[in-house]
Order: C-alpha cells, then sequence, then structure tokens
C-alpha cells in the first residue's frame, strides 16, 4: 500500500457523514449579509386564546364585551317572565319609582338581565316617581279603575286597631279567615267574604299599584304606608282608589270579589310585607 492511502483515509470517512445527515434534524437556514431573515409564520402569529377573537390592531374590529352598570345599594337583576309590577311588590317598592331611578319609560318591558336599582341614584336622592322603565316581556293590561271617591264614614262602633311600627292597623274586611299565612308557601291570608262586601285600607298610606297586571291576582291594590310597610288587596270586584291617591285607615277602597281566585271563592287575599318580605298579617293586626 502507498504510504498516502492512510492520509487519505480519514479524510473519506468525514466526508462520508456529512452526507448522511439525519432527517430529524433541523435544516441549515440560508443566510445572507445585509438581508433580514423572513420570520416564520408561528413567530408572527398571535395566539387565540379560547373564547376571545385574535386581536387584529384594528380597534373598531374587536366586538365590545357587553359591560353590566356598577349600581351601588340594593338592585336587582331581572329574569325571563318577570314584570315591573311584580318586582315592585317582591321589594316593596312602588313600580313608578323602579321606572323612574332607571330611566324606564314604558313599565310593561323590560329586558331579561337587566339590572334595575331598588333606591334612588346617589347623584338623585330625591328623583321623583313621575316617570313610569323595561324583560322584553309582556304583561296584561292595566285594569280599568273607577275615580276616586271619598272616605267612607266612618262605623258607629270603631273598629279594632293595634300599633306596630309606629302604624296604626284595623282589619281590611270582617270576615273568616280561610286560608292561613305559612311561611315560605303563602304570602298573605284570605278572608271569606260575599261579591261585593267592602274592603277597608289597613292603614293609612298611599296607593302605589291599582290595576291588573300582576297574575293570579285579578284587580289589585297596593297600599304603601310608610319605607317599610305596604298591604296589598287581591281577587276584588272593583277597585275604589287610583294611584298616588292618599288613603286613610278604614276608608273604602275596593269591593270583594272572586277574579282570578284559583279556588273560585270569594276572598280577599292580603298581604302585608315590611320591606318586601311577606309577614303573617294575624301577627299584626289586632285581635278579632
Amino acid at each position: 500500500m502507498k504510504p498516502y492511502a492512510f492520509a487519505l483515509a480519514p479524510l473519506v470517512l468525514l466526508l462520508a457523514a456529512c452526507g448522511t445527515t439525519g432527517l430529524n434534524q433541523a435544516p441549515v437556514e440560508e443566510r445572507r449579509v445585509g438581508v433580514a431573515t423572513k420570520p416564520s409564520a408561528s413567530a408572527t402569529a398571535p395566539a387565540a386564546v379560547a373564547g376571545n377573537p385574535v386581536a387584529t390592531g384594528n380597534p373598531a374590529a374587536a366586538p365590545a364585551a357587553p359591560l353590566r352598570p356598577a349600581i351601588a345599594g340594593p338592585s336587582y337583576t331581572v329574569k325571563r317572565g318577570d314584570t315591573l309590577y311584580h318586582i315592585a311588590l317582591e321589594n316593596g317598592v312602588s313600580y313608578r319609582d323602579i321606572a323612574a331611578w332607571n330611566g324606564i319609560s314604558n313599565p310593561n318591558y323590560i329586558q331579561a338581565d337587566q339590572v334595575l336599582r331598588l333606591t334612588p341614584p346617589p347623584a338623585d336622592a330625591s328623583a321623583s316617581a313621575s316617570n313610569p322603565v323595561a324583560v322584553a316581556v309582556p304583561v296584561q293590561p292595566s285594569g280599568t279603575v273607577a275615580a276616586p271617591v271619598p272616605a267612607s264614614p266612618a262605623p258607629a262602633a270603631s273598629p279594632a286597631t293595634s300599633a306596630v311600627g309606629d302604624i296604626t292597623w284595623a282589619w281590611p274586611v270582617k270576615g273568616r279567615v280561610i286560608e292561613g299565612y305559612t311561611e315560605g308557601k303563602s304570602k298573605g291570608i284570605s278572608i271569606a267574604g260575599n261579591t261585593g262586601d267592602a274592603i277597608f285600607a289597613a292603614a293609612d298610606g298611599k296607593v302605589v299599584y291599582a290595576g291588573s297586571a300582576l297574575k293570579g291576582y285579578g284587580p289589585m291594590l297596593i297600599i304603601k304606608h310608610n319605607d317599610v310597610f305596604i298591604t296589598a288587596y287581591a281577587h276584588n270586584s272593583k277597585l275604589l282608589v287610583k294611584e298616588e291617591q292618599t288613603v286613610k285607615r278604614g276608608q273604602h277602597i275596593a269591593d270583594m270579589g272572586n277574579a282570578e281566585s284559583e279556588s273560585g271563592k270569594t276572598k280577599l287575599h292580603f298581604e302585608l310585607r315590611r320591606n318586601g318580605k311577606p309577614l303573617d298579617p294575624t301577627k299584626i293586626l289586632p285581635t278579632n
């Protein structure tokens, strides 16, 4: 063997190794002096996050997330099927006040998930309740309310009264309680009577609702006595007072009936609420 053959062998082996580079090795990137290397697509595309659109650099292209206004103090989130009248009853607030505090122009329509303020806005605590607001949930039309009538003369024998919460209370009608109050089940009591029997205001106050928009109650009155107590009178055959009218304890405000009464019986369904929460009226009204 020639002497230079041993010198060529290592060179041949080195060349052979260079020619058998594995396919899983990173390819060599061509680089030229003075020329910027084009970045790969994976390096330039922003990472998409589940549920979030990828930003395009154009603020107008990104959809704005719906914002729920922050409300200080008590509030209520409207659920499908709610009416403003029912919300007002359940929270012991006039529906007119809720409408005014939330800028609602039509009390018959409100929107699901709408957050309603239940107290006056801080900047306008003296807001009046003259502007009635809105799941897009239709409600029944309000019932026809008769013109106000003067208070009935006091009976010869003054009815028994009781004083609770700085209010003097009296029974709204004479009769037998046929459906008692059960906490968590019933919201008031039912008092039997005859169609046309006179129903009286249980205490001094102001009528904050008069109509038939609350399903299951028929023609109904709600009287606000102070910032804490309200009373409700349902299933009437006739309403004798109108909204915003001031009434006195013992004033004839409606006639008994059986409108929307599940049993069909003629009766007064009477509710007494403190801050919107039902109470057992028999614990507040005087002992008969």
